[in-house]
């Protein structure tokens, strides 16, 4: 008598669960860390004024006391005025003020900690173009 096999004990079954398991977690950690939607100003955007301000605005809520953002020229040299905060009124909005900067190119930093507390570092540059 020929003894049937478990759909669930192919190798092939046992790929497809594994690879499903692997999927579900990585889309649940990945909907759980705080996601940068916008910024004024945008990422890599040239610029024919400096702005005021950088604002930056995620999908969640942040936690204001680990949340930071600095504005850094290209020598490496901190230009913000160090006033990073998260707007109280807005909790997902996390922004810091500019001097007036001359031409160049900027680099944002910042690092954000979500509500659910998970913590997101990232940079992108701007830059000021010289005026005409």
């Amino acid at each position: 008598m020929r003894r049937r096999s478990s759909p669930l004990a192919s190798p092939r079954a046992g790929l497809g669960l594994a690879l499903l398991a692997t999927l579900t977690l990585l889309a649940t950690e990945t909907a759980a860390h705080a996601v940068l939607v916008r910024s004024a100003p945008a990422a890599r955007a040239a610029l024919s004024r400096p702005p005021a301000r950088v604002d930056l605005w995620f999908n969640e809520r942040l936690e204001p006391a680990y949340s930071k953002v600095s504005v850094w020229d290209g020598a490496g040299r901190q230009v913000d005025v160090a006033d990073a905060a998260v707007d109280p009124a807005e909790p997902t909005r996390l922004s810091v003020g500019l001097p007036t900067l001359a031409a160049g190119t900027y680099t944002v930093k910042f690092r954000v900690l979500s509500v659910d507390g998970h913590l997101v570092e990232s940079q992108f540059p701007f830059s000021v173009r010289a005026a005409r």
